[in-house]
């Protein structure tokens, strides 16, 4: 038995997102995916908190169901934006929160209130407390509360981060570190640079979408090894003992902060570049935005080499470590509108997409296990094509720096893979 999660989205309420973000909405597209876990996001903003009580019901285990399309379970979730000072420096940091009920969030929204947190204002709220306070202030309302530094190599918000982060989650959270039983990757890193870090060991490495539109959930996503009908207490379980699956992941090089940079001049360095060049810029001279690769490098315990990585049927493994595969995908509406040479966004490759959906299975499945030939039946041999060289890695990639998105592009690219044949009959 397993489940696909996604516990790190957004709401309408939250700044610069859909307004496509409802309930309903998010029920409709998490089965497209092939979520079976979504996190609510921004259960804190008062707006949406009463919308989430009106319209989805607690099932006594501590995840939540919409009524009328009860397939996808919803757990409360929200992101908060920590920003203090401590240890001589301005802290920048977001979490991810989990909990198992209305009557915890209501609570924390009073503990918050209490410390003049304005939590209507965004559904990301900004608060001036440490992360190390917030997490004690959820521990004191539920022990099982679930503490999720977020995509925590980004430079400017992640508690890794570059610019105003930590070394290390003992500096963060110092006497409550043992309470932090996973992080999140984020879309700039992926778990092996995560598990370069001998802090993370014994920690679950997460992935979510972080989703500010209905399309963009499950580009990333985990898939715990226990189901959905323990509830709550089963997924708090399953992060604390790290019963994992695997993971979804975005590509990292995609994300805007992988590479060391700065946009302004265009310069972008890779680690090794940097170590030849420094981190100034060249052109104006000032401070380079220190990337996510840089910044692994600087903090890594281990080589990259010693974790012994290898591709095994679309799932990448370590030969040396005891931890879970994962796989890099694309999107499908990628995948689609690269085919077509048109935005992801339109009419045209949102049909072809519910077509294929609809015709075949859920969005995570086509990607890893549909039979390419069955893709191929309903969508022609561009799109089936498309997705067979994701599932080998065979791509064009440019990678991300100082705010500036990266590009993976599926074709114009050298067949590189070494496996061509692959047998997609289980995700993980």
């Amino acid at each position: 038995m397993s489940y696909a999660a996604d516990l790190h989205i957004h709401s309408r309420f939250s700044r610069a997102c859909s307004q496509q973000l409802n309930v309903p909405n998010l029920s409709m597209w998490a089965k497209l995916k092939g979520i079976d876990v979504l996190g609510t996001g921004d259960c804190l903003h008062p707006l949406w908190f009463a919308e989430l009580k009106s319209q989805l019901k607690e099932d006594g285990s501590g995840f939540l169901i919409n009524e009328k399309d009860p397939t996808v379970k919803f757990v409360l979730t929200v992101e908060i934006a920590s920003i203090y000072s401590h240890k001589g420096a301005v802290r920048r940091i977001h979490n991810v929160i989990v909990l198992p009920s209305f009557e915890s969030v209501a609570k924390l929204q009073q503990a918050l209130f209490a410390k003049k947190a304005k939590l209507g204002s965004d559904g990301r709220p900004i608060v001036g407390i440490s992360s190390k306070e917030l997490l004690r202030m959820c521990l004191e309302i539920d022990r099982n509360a679930i503490f999720v530094p977020a995509h925590i190599w980004t430079p400017y918000f992640g508690m890794f981060g570059s610019k105003s982060g930590y070394d290390s989650l003992q500096d963060c959270f110092e006497d409550l570190t043992k309470y932090i039983y996973a992080i999140e990757t984020g879309l700039s890193s992926d778990p092996a640079m995560n598990w370069r870090i001998k802090e993370l060991d014994n920690r679950s490495i997460i992935s979510s979408s972080d989703a500010h539109s209905l399309p963009k959930l499950g580009r990333e996503l985990t898939v715990f090894s226990g189901d959905t009908s323990s509830g709550f207490t089963g997924l708090f379980k399953d992060i604390k003992e790290q019963k994992i699956a695997g993971t979804i992941e975005f590509y990292p090089e995609e994300g805007k902060y992988h590479y060391t940079g700065h946009r302004n001049c265009n310069v972008k360095y890779s680690p090794e570049d940097t170590k030849e060049k420094g981190t100034k810029c060249p052109s104006c001279g000032k401070e380079l935005t220190v990337g996510v690769m840089e910044r692994v490098e600087e903090l890594a315990s281990r080589d990259v080499k010693e974790l012994g990585k290898f591709r095994e049927n679309g799932v990448i493994k370590l030969k040396n470590f005891n931890k879970p595969g994962y796989r890099m995908l694309v999107p499908l509406l990628q995948i689609i509108a690269e085919a077509f040479g048109t935005a992801p966004i339109t009419q045209k490759a949102m049909n072809e997409y519910k077509k294929l959906t609809s015709f075949l299975n859920s969005e995570i499945k086509i990607l890893t296990r549909v039979d390419i030939k069955e893709i191929a039946k309903v969508s022609g041999s561009k799109i089936a094509e498309g997705v067979d060289k994701v599932r080998r890695g065979d791509l064009v990639i440019d990678p991300g720096y100082d705010g500036v998105f990266g590009v993976v592009k599926i074709w114009g690219s050298e067949d590189k893979s070494q496996d061509k044949e692959v047998p997609q009959l289980e995700l993980f």
